[in-house]
C-alpha cells in the first residue's frame, strides 16, 4: 500500500537506518490508520470524500471552518 523506499528516505534524510521488519512494521501501522479514516468517513455518512470535508475521515469533529 505504502512505497517502502519513500518511507526509508525520509529516515534516511536524518540519518536513521531502517530494517526491512521496521518497515513492515510501520506499514501495517499505515493501514490502522487508513482503516481508521475509512470507519470515521462511513460513520459520517460520507458518500465521496473531498479536501473540504476530508476532516471527517480524520476524525476532528470539532474542527471550525
Amino acid at each position: 500500500m505504502i512505497q517502502k523506499t519513500k518511507l526509508k528516505k525520509e529516515f534516511n534524510k536524518v540519518g536513521i537506518q531502517v530494517s526491512v521488519e521496521t518497515l513492515n512494521l510501520l506499514e501495517e501501522e499505515i493501514k490502522r490508520i487508513i482503516s481508521h479514516w475509512v470507519k470515521n468517513a462511513q460513520e459520517g455518512n460520507v458518500k465521496r470524500l473531498s479536501a473540504d470535508i476530508v476532516w471527517i475521515a480524520l476524525g476532528k469533529w470539532n474542527s471550525e471552518k
